[in-house]
């Protein structure tokens, strides 16, 4: 498998396992089973509710002794409700008390979005806090103190805009190692990730496979369905593949991580195996062609209430 490098040397396997949208009473087993079975990197966040479970799976695995602690990759989040300075330690506190562990390989600022203290989701606009009060360099800065301190090993960021990471480099002294943003034949980004490879950031495709499994609020009624796609089941069939494992060895060849969510044993299984197969040039160039710029997980939807100063959180 593939791995990203860092520039401490550590290295992040490519594929791992996303527990997004799994419910609390199914993701235990499946963390577990994904461990048991090659996965060494689990993607987490707080905001997934479901960070106690993936937790058990942890501690049933390394005190088992199959699989140790320092060769999973453990990824978490910090949530909008987190962002002042004084919050966001006692928040990584939580989530590392809930996943039972003693520091996490990566932490990331999950939206460039920052919510009054005591609010989850705002339905108003008052629930959210401006970037002139909470600015994301203040979130920053102690994020790298959480590095520091040892709490962490590395810091990112997660669905930043180019823009908004230019505005970090400008008045912080540190890049995000790490930007997790929707990545897909769809949404390929390569803007974005032609910034990123400039200068250092390494990238995190999060809903590979299109997200079909989202609540139905959160769909468009004419989305289209990518694991459906016509070239990619086309190409899936030359190589005897699932459209899926096509779908994460096209953002493995492109040099991402890629975090597919499944609890289904036998899909997670195949998800891995994705890393046995390879795509030539030509497959490559007509996956290139999808490109519609289409957004599965479009944040301005899920956090902007009408009138609030966020109409676009991509800066597009």
């Amino acid at each position: 498998m593939r791995t990203l490098k860092f520039k401490d040397g550590d290295q992040m396997p490519a594929v791992g396992l996303g527990t997004w949208k799994s419910e609390p009473k199914m993701v235990e087993n499946a963390v577990e089973h994904a461990l048991n079975n090659g996965y060494r990197h689990i993607d987490c966040a707080a905001i997934y509710g479901n960070e106690n479970e993936v937790g058990n799976a942890f501690k049933k695995v390394f005190d088992g002794g199959k699989v140790k602690r320092e060769d999973v990759w453990v990824t978490s989040k910090l949530w909008n409700n987190s962002h002042k300075k004084e919050d966001v330690i006692p928040a990584l506190k939580q989530t590392l008390k809930d996943l039972q562990l003693d520091y996490l390989d990566l932490y990331l600022i999950h939206w460039p979005v920052a919510f009054s203290p005591d609010v989850k989701f705002p339905e108003k606009d008052e629930e959210f806090l401006s970037l002139d009060e909470v600015p994301l360099s203040e979130t920053w800065e102690a994020m790298l103190e959480a590095k520091k301190q040892g709490l962490v090993k590395h810091v990112g960021v997660s669905n930043f805009s180019a823009t908004k990471l230019e505005q970090l480099r400008k008045e912080t002294t540190y890049m995000p190692e790490m930007n997790q943003v929707e990545l897909h034949p769809y949404l390929q980004q390569n803007n974005l990730l032609q910034y990123c490879s400039e200068h250092g950031v390494n990238v995190t495709a999060y809903s590979p496979l299109g997200s079909g499994d989202r609540t139905e609020d959160m769909k468009a009624d004419d989305e289209p369905i990518l694991l459906k796609n016509d070239v990619i089941e086309k190409i899936a069939k030359k190589h005897n593949a699932s459209p899926a494992q096509i779908l994460i060895k096209w953002a493995e060849l492109r040099g991402t991580a890629v975090i597919p969510k499944s609890t289904n044993e036998g899909r997670i299984e195949q998800n891995l195996q994705s890393v046995g197969y390879e795509l030539d040039k030509e497959d490559m160039k007509q996956i290139s062609e999808l490109d519609k710029h289409y957004r599965y997980v479009k944040g301005d939807a899920q956090f902007v209430t009408k009138g609030n100063s966020y109409e676009n959180i991509f800066d597009e």
